[in-house]
């Protein structure tokens, strides 16, 4: 749509995994700030990455998240839209949360540090 794009990944961790990136470019999750315009976008950003699950894979558990620096690979914001399993099962390593030192934020986190006050 004119807000965000999403598409699968190039290189699937996962059953399914898609992409879904605003089309404005914002690097990457420490860009984001409490306000109602970044707010409104995760969330519009996690509605379409469950839509495209909830299709494509609808049996799955699923994950919905961000990495954080240093260990995101692309300095563009984007929602990593798993559905399980981990394919191979190691991949999720890529995927844990490594508290104050970054990884992987879900995306429900993360709309919980930026929410507006």
């Amino acid at each position: 749509d004119e807000k965000v794009v999403a598409f699968q990944d190039i290189n699937p961790s996962a059953y399914r995994h898609y992409l879904v990136i605003p089309v404005e470019h914002i690097a990457t999750v420490r860009d984001l700030q409490r306000r109602s315009t970044d707010y409104a976008l995760v969330t519009h950003m996690l509605t379409v990455g469950q839509t495209l699950l909830h299709r494509d894979a609808p049996q799955s558990k699923y994950r919905f998240g961000f990495h954080q620096p240093p260990f995101n690979s692309v300095d563009h914001l984007h929602l990593h839209c798993l559905a399980l399993p981990y394919t191979p099962s190691w991949r999720h390593l890529k995927y844990l949360s490594l508290g104050p030192f970054g990884g992987f934020i879900e995306a429900d986190k993360l709309l919980e540090k930026i929410k507006p006050p």
